[in-house]
């Protein structure tokens, strides 16, 4: 690509006023005045692309990524297969899901048993928003046990979401989350008058089924 440059004489080669050349888009085109030093748009902008994508890099990969724990699956050392999963292609799968799977925990020794039940719910700042009512099951095992996973609806490209769920009572937080469901669904889940849960992962799974042992990918955040 062309890049455009200026090129200006020193003043002591010219007498005054002094004709400036300036050199621009192949173009030549003259002006008279003050004379400047000699600069180049062009590196002064590649010169920060650079920092620029390290920025975006260290935005997106903040949590430290590895391979899950899974013997006799074949999978392989994290710089090996088609190395990890970026960040960034969990919040694409959230994102997109409409439907997610909840499973929580009965309370009690006798009845201490999974229980999954389908949500909605959306994904902002890097956790996972959802509402459920006080008094239904899960709405129960949250509150005696706030332990939790979530899941995508997609098991070829699957996001396990393991954490603890809190109610959201932060008022600028909750108008974004409401926000995001109105985008996705149509509707404001604080019309409901149940709780609203955040979800703070504590460590986040992905798996390709397509390549699952060479792109498996675990974050502990």
């Amino acid at each position: 690509m062309y890049a455009a440059s200026w090129y200006v004489y020193p003043s002591h080669c010219l007498g005054a006023p002094v004709v400036q050349s300036l050199c621009h888009q192949g173009q030549r085109v003259s002006r008279s005045g003050p004379l400047r030093m000699p600069k180049r748009i062009s590196s002064q902008r590649t010169a920060r692309s650079p920092q620029i994508h390290a920025a975006k890099t260290a935005r997106t990969d903040q949590f430290p990524a590895d391979r899950p724990f899974a013997p006799g699956y074949g999978i392989v050392g994290p710089q090996d297969g088609l190395g990890l999963l970026p960040w960034t292609w969990v919040a694409r799968k959230m994102n997109r899901c409409r439907t997610f799977w909840v499973a929580t925990i009965h309370p009690g020794t006798t009845q201490a048993r999974p229980h999954v039940m389908p949500v909605w719910g959306v994904w902002v700042d890097d956790a996972f928003f959802f509402s459920t009512g006080r008094k239904s099951r899960k709405g129960q095992n949250l509150a005696a046990n706030p332990a939790c996973t979530i899941a995508n609806d997609d098991g070829e490209e699957a996001v396990i979401v393991e954490g603890q769920a809190r109610e959201l009572v932060g008022a600028a937080l909750l108008e974004r989350v409401a926000a995001a469901y109105k985008k996705k669904y149509k509707m404001d889940p604080r019309g409901m008058g149940e709780p609203i849960f955040k979800v703070e992962p504590a460590k986040v799974f992905a798996f390709i089924e397509k390549s699952f042992p060479k792109s498996a990918t675990r974050w502990k955040v």
